[in-house]
């Protein structure tokens, strides 16, 4: 089997071509087609996750973060970046990295997040004009009973694993709709309300975009790293159901770069 089998059996739910033009989906470093023995599945490309693959005899690292985002004008021990990739290639370590290609997927980063919360009768957010039913931003269902906003708050918080959450002011409403974004999604937060959601569960929320609800909707900032960590177990189970005997493991190596500190 090959790198390039891996990577197809992928791009057959999240083509290369539904990534945004700024992003770097694809192969990283590495040969498409050297064979590929053993994969290690993480969300962030690391150092740490380098040795990781390096222990566990893993010749292939797939990621939802491209490690390699912008031209790299040289290979030196100057950053993480740089360092991680000197190590792989050091060690024939092939990285590919399923970015943009996969939050636009219908079966993508915004559906595995909305599954793990109990939503139903599922829709993208943003459909995109080339193919609305598969591919766009986000996505929309409902839950079978309305919750309160506080429950609805501790819904979230359990299913992330967060210790906190940013929110909105409160709309003393009921949440039964709920649009969500998992990663950086303040951009579709007016479809969001276009939607007649209750809520609106993204990342990476600026201190005014909590202003702009005005109370019609609820604005929840779960964190980029707790909204996306699902693509880990998605990515896994593709590749798993797609070829039973590969060896892929999701990574023990946590790779959020946010830390928290709960007061007393």
């Amino acid at each position: 089997m090959t790198v390039k089998d891996i990577l197809d059996c992928i791009t057959e739910i999240a083509p290369l071509h539904w990534q945004e033009s700024y992003d770097n989906a694809g192969l990283q470093v590495g040969d498409m087609s050297a064979e590929a023995r053993k994969a290690l599945i993480c969300l962030d490309i690391t150092e740490e996750i380098v040795d990781e693959a390096i222990a566990k005899n893993c010749n292939l690292i797939i990621s939802h973060h491209p490690l390699i985002f912008r031209g790299l004008k040289h290979l030196t021990p100057e950053t993480y970046i740089e360092r991680a990739v000197m190590k792989a290639v050091k060690h024939d370590i092939t990285m590919i990295s399923m970015h943009t290609n996969l939050d636009n997927s219908y079966l993508g980063v915004s559906r595995v997040l909305a599954e793990k919360l109990g939503l139903k009768n599922l829709h993208i957010l943003q459909p995109s004009e080339c193919s609305p039913e598969l591919c766009g931003a986000g996505m929309v269902g409902e839950f079978e009973k309305p919750l309160e906003e506080a429950g609805f708050l501790q819904l979230v918080a359990e299913t992330i694993c967060t210790p906190c959450l940013r929110h909105s002011a409160l709309t003393g409403r009921k949440i039964q709709k709920v649009a969500l974004c998992g990663g950086s999604g303040v951009p579709f937060m007016a479809d969001a309300m276009k939607n007649h959601a209750d809520a609106y569960l993204t990342a990476d929320v600026k201190y005014h975009d909590f202003f702009v609800p005005e109370g019609n909707i609820l604005l929840v900032d779960g964190g980029h790293f707790e909204t996306e960590q699902f693509t880990k177990e998605l990515l896994c189970d593709l590749i798993r159901k797609k070829f039973p005997k590969f060896a892929a493991e999701i990574a023990e190596t946590r790779t959020n770069a946010v830390h928290y500190f709960v007061r007393n």
